[in-house]
C-alpha cells in the first residue's frame, strides 16, 4: 500500500510541477519584437479601441464574456458559425486622427496546440481607407499570452478584474518571420503585397465584461507612395 500511496503522490507531484512550468514558463507567450519596428519608413499604424463599448459593432454567439454591441445586434448562434466574432471598427492614424474603417472576422483555429502553448485564432481584416481605397489582412494570432497574463489573472481576482500595463504583439503568422499577409483591394492599394502586424495594450479587463480598457494597433508596410497615412 505505500508503494502505491509513494506513486499517487509521485504522479501527483509531476502534474503540478509539469503544470507549474508549463503555466510559468518564462520563455513561452511573452511579448517580442514586431518584425516592422526596425522598419524605417513606410509602415502605417492604424489605431482602434478594443473594447466592445468603443467599437461600432461587435458581435458573438451571445454567451461569451464579451457581450454583442449594440444591444440588438444579431447573435451568431447557427452551429457552422457560433465560434466566430464579428467587430466593426474606427481606425485612427498616427495623430489621433480619424483614418478609416476596419471589420474584423475570427475564428479559433484548427492549428491550435496547447503543448507548443499556441492558442491561435485565424482572423481576417477588411480595411477601408476614405479616398486611398481598401485592402485586405489575413493572420493567426496566439492569444495564449493575453489568456495566461489578463484573463486567468482577472478570473483569480476576489473582483474579477485585472489592472495592469500589458502589452503582446498577437500575430503569430503565417508569413515564416511571423506577420500577417496584406492584399490590396482598390484605389492606391489595388494589387500591393505586403505584410503587417496587430498589437493588443490591455490596462483593465473583467472576467464580467470582458476588455475595459484595452487598444489595438494595426502596423502595415506600405509602399512608398502609401506611406503618407502616416
Amino acid at each position: 500500500m505505500k508503494y502505491l500511496i509513494s506513486l499517487i503522490l509521485g504522479i501527483v507531484v509531476g502534474v503540478v510541477v509539469f503544470c507549474a512550468a508549463y503555466y510559468y514558463n518564462p520563455m513561452v507567450g511573452r511579448s517580442s519584437l514586431s518584425p516592422l519596428a526596425v522598419e524605417q519608413s513606410g509602415v502605417s499604424n492604424l489605431s482602434y479601441s478594443a473594447t466592445p463599448a468603443g467599437m461600432i459593432l461587435i458581435t458573438n454567439d451571445g454567451e461569451s464574456t464579451i457581450k454583442p454591441h449594440p444591444a440588438k445586434v444579431a447573435e451568431l448562434w447557427e452551429p457552422s458559425i457560433n465560434q466566430s466574432e464579428i467587430m466593426v471598427t474606427a481606425f485612427t492614424d498616427s495623430r489621433g486622427l480619424p483614418a478609416g474603417v476596419g471589420i474584423k472576422m475570427s475564428t479559433p483555429s484548427t492549428d491550435t496546440d496547447l503543448v507548443k502553448s499556441k492558442i491561435l485564432v485565424d482572423s481576417v481584416w477588411h480595411v477601408f481607407l476614405p479616398g486611398r481605397g481598401t485592402f485586405g489582412i489575413y493572420q493567426q494570432e496566439d492569444y495564449f499570452a493575453y489568456i495566461r497574463d489578463v484573463v486567468i489573472p482577472a478570473r483569480r481576482n476576489a473582483s474579477d478584474a485585472w489592472r495592469g500595463a500589458w502589452s503582446r504583439m498577437m500575430t503569430d503568422g503565417p508569413s515564416a518571420h511571423g506577420t500577417a499577409r496584406v492584399i490590396g483591394l482598390s484605389g492606391e492599394f489595388d494589387g500591393v503585397q505586403s505584410e503587417a502586424v496587430e498589437t493588443l495594450n490591455a490596462r483593465a479587463y473583467s472576467s464580467m465584461q470582458g476588455p475595459i480598457s484595452m487598444t489595438g494597433t494595426l502596423s502595415i508596410k506600405m509602399p512608398t507612395q502609401s506611406a503618407s497615412a502616416e
